[in-house]
């Protein structure tokens, strides 16, 4: 496994997203919990996760309980993982999202995540997503009160535009260490925040970095030169769409979402796959 950074933490160079695991279609605990062994066995230190990551009302912050059961119970070594979850994005339980980011709610949520994750400090806590009716400032100024109290590690946000990351940095004294948005063949309005992450020395975590769910199967089907390299190099499409991440910026670190051992197994390898100059160009062309 290849390493990147996220603050002073070296991590490996693709993460595992846990959404699929706690959300419709969920699997059984059984399979969920050997993704998770098999992506720790292919050397992934780096795990993300939400609180809003469930499906009803009454199993908020499941997927945050299923990596903290899973890393527990792996008989290998764990003392290198660095678990992400963010706050301040809710499931009321009838399939919709909905967000809050008032500060007091975004403390609360973190603390309610520091005991479903079973730790003395969270490693990286993300603000989920911007919440219109509270100034994101107030919101990114309890991220810093939870750092400042040493509740979290480090510090984050997800879903943020140019103007929210430079005045999270402000806000967080410099400490800002990711930016979290969506980022795939598909979905690449990104690039600006991409930009900025590079130029600030921050770490850029492409979510859906397959397209989501329901297209990363297809993501050959639908991304011809993603498929005709992949049948090149004799890997699979999803592992060139990664390759092509990381050699995009050496701030990306991609995190695949994934509910079976066989799919994280597969990513993991994609950071063994070199990139020519020409191939890359193919695949980065709009």
């Amino acid at each position: 496994m290849k390493y990147r950074q996220i603050g002073d933490v070296e991590v490996s160079a693709i993460g595992l997203g846990g959404m699929p695991m706690s959300i419709e279609g969920r699997p059984d605990e059984q399979r969920s919990v050997s993704t998770i062994h098999a992506a720790l066995a292919a050397g992934i230190t780096f795990f993300d996760t939400a609180d809003a990551y469930h499906l009803h009302a009454d199993d908020v912050g499941h997927n945050e309980s299923l990596f903290a059961q899973a890393i527990a119970s792996y008989g290998g070594d764990t003392s290198a993982v660095l678990v992400a979850t963010k706050g301040g994005h809710l499931r009321p339980g009838d399939g919709s999202w909905t967000v809050n980011g008032d500060p007091e709610y975004i403390k609360e949520a973190a603390e309610a995540s520091l005991k479903r994750l079973g730790l003395d400090a969270i490693g990286l806590y993300q603000f989920h997503r911007p919440d219109p009716t509270v100034p994101y400032a107030d919101s990114v100024g309890a991220i810093r009160d939870l750092l400042d109290e040493g509740k979290i590690r480090m510090a984050g946000i997800s879903n943020a535009n140019p103007e929210q990351i430079r005045l999270s940095q402000e806000i967080l004294g410099g400490r800002l260490v990711s930016v979290q948005n969506q980022f795939s063949p598909a979905f690449r309005s990104s690039e600006p925040e991409l930009e900025l992450c590079d130029e600030l020395g921050i770490a850029f975590l492409p979510w859906s970095p397959l397209g989501g769910i329901s297209a990363a199967g297809g993501l050959g089907e639908k991304h011809s030169a993603f498929r005709e390299i992949a049948a090149t190099h004799g890997v699979s499409p999803q592992q060139i769409c990664l390759a092509w991440l990381l050699a995009k910026s050496p701030r990306i670190v991609p995190i695949p979402g994934s509910s079976r051992p066989e799919t994280i197994t597969d990513s993991a390898q994609a950071v063994d796959v070199e990139l020519t100059a020409e191939e890359f160009g193919r695949l980065d062309a709009r």
